[in-house]
């Protein structure tokens, strides 16, 4: 399995237009986050986790050409709005993409794109097959995602396994019966926003404590915002097994 995390910013706390923070004049590659995404490739299959705003840069970026599904954490903007650009995948192998979302995401999908859904297919639009999923684990072409049920405030958002991967992102509370499917991982990918408390997203204190919990071999934080600080600055004071992502990192494990 390899999982490249597409992007690991946020649009909560996005700097201004021409914002001169310590942060957004960092040269250091690592401080440039678009919105939070990753690819998972496994078993020949590939899926993508969101697609934000930046889905189409993000492709582009890491010169991807297979995409064989879609799988949606919740329904935010910011994690939906590049699901138009999945026409090229159309294009390029020829089929409907096939997207999986509770019930809540596959309306506002729905809403959001209704020339997607509507009786008359104009030419060249993109051509979705939408599956509701459950919290219950469920399988798309012979690869077991496992949902795990946190909250975003009061918002409901799936995070997911596959294997001894997990990835959690938009989340400041995990039930206890979802923090029992987290065990042994080897790897967690864990949503932590800003140092300061947040309303509906870890800080950086409370997603350790999470670490400290769940104590995954290897932890990399994502959907960082521009208050966390500088990626070089910030690493310095994590433990040895716990790192802050950055976009288009490559993280390999046994499928």
């Amino acid at each position: 399995m390899v999982i490249t995390l597409l992007g690991t910013g946020t649009s909560s706390g996005i700097p201004l237009i021409g914002c001169r923070c310590d942060v957004c004049r960092s040269l250091d590659y690592r401080d440039k986050r678009l919105r939070v995404s990753i690819y998972v490739e496994t078993q020949g299959k590939c899926f993508v986790i969101d697609t934000g705003p930046d889905f189409r840069q993000q492709m582009l970026r890491e010169d991807i050409t297979q995409l064989d599904a879609v799988i949606f954490t919740h329904q935010h903007k910011d994690h939906t709005a590049g699901l138009d650009d999945v026409r090229a995948f159309n294009f390029l192998q020829n089929k409907d993409m096939p997207v999986y979302g509770r019930l809540q995401v596959l309306e506002q999908l729905k809403r959001e794109f209704e020339y997607v859904f509507a009786d008359y297919r104009y030419p060249g639009i993109p051509r979705l097959q939408l599956h509701e999923i459950t919290n219950t684990p469920f399988d798309v072409l012979g690869v077991t995602f496992t949902p795990i049920d946190v909250l975003h405030h009061r918002l409901p958002v799936f995070g997911f396994r596959i294997g001894n991967f997990a990835y959690l992102t938009d989340v400041n509370h995990i039930p206890e019966a979802e923090l029992a499917k987290l065990q042994n991982l080897d790897v967690l990918i864990l949503g932590a926003l800003q140092r300061e408390t947040h309303i509906s997203h870890f800080n950086l204190q409370q997603a350790i404590d999470v670490v400290s919990i769940l104590k995954p071999k290897v932890t990399y934080f994502t959907h960082l915002s521009h208050k966390m600080g500088r990626h070089a600055e910030v690493e310095k004071e994590l433990p040895a097994h716990i790192r802050l992502g950055f976009d288009g990192l490559k993280i390999k494990l046994e499928d």
